[in-house]
């Protein structure tokens, strides 16, 4: 999974993991591999969360420059 990945895709294959985890679908053997993805996909989401944030305030801080400078 690159940087392309969309947060959707990677939310999605993660509850799948909690799921078959949550329901011991997972052998032992299987488990470690899918600890370990589930760990990539979390910082996936949680990149693209904070990306996300940032572009929501530097937009939000740059509407209001503008609406102080209408006034």
């Amino acid at each position: 999974m690159s940087e392309t990945t969309k947060y959707t895709e990677a939310f999605i294959e993660l509850q799948n993991i909690v799921t078959e985890i949550e329901q011991g679908e997972i052998s032992v053997d299987e488990l470690s591999q899918k600890v370990k993805r589930a760990s990539l996909l979390i910082k996936i989401c949680k990149t693209k969360l904070s990306t996300t944030e940032e572009d929501v305030h530097k937009i939000l801080k740059e509407l209001d420059t503008v609406v102080k400078e209408e006034e």
